[in-house]
């Protein structure tokens, strides 16, 4: 059993795609089942807005969950969970606010230490505590970690081992007694029987202390494995934020969902971006073990390559297989080999069938021989008939006169090949906008 766990305050932004990608892969390849869980406890900023966006994107993608679980339908769980860490002293009440744990890390940080947490509160007695909840103060919930060092064979990184000292108690419940990430995903992961838990490697010092619950909780662990973090050109990390790269954008922008979920699977291993694979063939080439340790560079252009490419590829069929055209098979084919995104296409259907009001500066005796040997029949000879007669009348070079026919009929300089593209225009527009030149 594998999971994709989110949380609902923003879009997927490509990192979280590559996870959840990933994981679905993972999953069919091994035969197992996959479900979708949403981190949603902290309610103030998760949004049904956020999840329903998640499932649309993650569907886009092609993606099949068992089931959707919500942790704010779980609460009764975690309760319990909270009571029985209490109860076996597996957790410790904490009085410090905020503002005096960051005091204390930034003195760390000064001295050269890392930010661990000093364990003051254990150091309270009894009466003490009371007096803090007495007087209105109520504390967070830390789990007591033991001595013992942490080690795990990670699916990607091998060999992990973590000493406790380097590991601050991780908070389980807050003041408020809202359960946190590092016990809702322990307690979910055991109730629904998840094996294998794949995530980016941000998450190791979390798995750390995951796995110590796991055996507090007298649980089995499951198979972790932690993908190296992605990386834009310039470095930084993407957020969730970063609009450019959410799926939403991606989606909007008329992306192949096959073209997406190719480039996530491949970066960062041993397969070639460049070679375009059924879903079925990603989940048959699917290797663990074919990813490298090192960071993973998200490059958009790249992205658009392979977008473009892939396009140009299409036949009417296959395209009209993935969206909804309002054009022919006819424009399709003059038009795919100089557009690289779906937009573009739309431009062009705009410009053969809108009312085109586009003038240019051209000789007005230019224009008059422009109209008299239009042709009476617009088929694939039809360019070259009317450029000739035109040509053999006047001084102008080819080249300049097809840039003046090229912007009076479509008001730009570069697209397909006028011979074809002509063929796509009635004779009476094509008049009109000629004429149109003329006032």
């Amino acid at each position: 059993m594998l999971r994709f766990a989110p949380s609902p305050t923003g879009y997927l932004h490509i990192g979280n795609a590559r996870v959840a990608t990933l994981n679905y892969i993972y999953s069919q390849n091994t035969n197992k089942d996959f479900f979708l869980r949403i981190d949603d406890t902290d309610k103030e900023r998760s949004s049904e807005k956020y999840t329903e966006a998640i499932v649309e994107d993650l569907s886009w993608l092609g993606i099949k969950f068992s089931k959707i679980v919500k942790q704010s339908e779980r609460e009764k769980s975690y309760r319990e969970i909270f009571e029985l860490l209490k109860k076996k002293e597996l957790i410790y009440p904490c009085f410090e606010s905020p503002e005096e744990l960051s005091l204390k890390r930034k003195i760390l940080l000064k001295q050269g230490k890392p930010p661990i947490y000093d364990r003051e509160s254990l150091k309270l007695k009894k009466d003490q505590i009371k007096s803090f909840i007495s007087s209105g103060k109520l504390p967070h919930w830390r789990l007591k970690l033991d001595n013992d060092p942490i080690s795990w064979n990670d699916e990607i990184f091998g060999n992990v081992k973590f000493d406790n000292l380097s590991i601050s108690d991780p908070v389980l419940f807050r003041s408020d007694e809202l359960p946190l990430f590092t016990i809702t995903s322990v307690v979910d992961d055991i109730e629904f029987n998840v094996t294998n838990i794949l995530r980016g490697e941000d998450h190791l010092t979390n798995t750390a202390a995951q796995i110590k619950l796991f055996n507090y909780l007298g649980a089995k662990v499951p198979s972790f494995g932690h993908f190296p973090l992605m990386r834009s050109k310039t470095g930084s990390g993407l957020s969730k934020r970063f609009n450019s790269f959410s799926l939403r954008e991606l989606r909007k922008k008329k992306f192949f969902p096959i073209i997406v979920t190719n480039y996530l699977n491949k970066i960062g291993s041993n397969l070639s971006i460049d070679e375009i694979y059924s879903f079925e063939q990603l989940v048959e080439k699917f290797s663990i073990k074919s990813f490298s340790k090192n960071s993973v560079l998200f490059d958009d252009n790249d992205l658009e390559r392979l977008n473009s490419r892939y396009l140009k590829t299409l036949t009417y069929d296959k395209l009209t297989e993935n969206f909804d055209v309002k054009y022919n098979e006819s424009f399709w084919n003059v038009i795919k080999a100089n557009v690289d995104h779906l937009i573009e296409i739309d431009e062009w259907y705009e410009i053969l069938n809108s009312n085109h009001n586009h003038k240019i500066k051209i000789d007005v005796d230019l224009l008059k021989l422009i109209k008299k040997h239009l042709p009476d029949e617009i088929n694939n000879n039809a360019w070259s008939k009317w450029t000739e007669e035109i040509i053999s009348q006047t001084n102008i070079k080819p080249k300049n006169l097809y840039m003046d026919l090229r912007l009076i009929l479509t008001g730009r300089k570069f697209g397909p090949s006028m011979n074809n593209l002509l063929t796509l225009f009635k004779r009476d527009e094509i008049l009109r906008r000629i004429e149109l030149n003329c006032e």
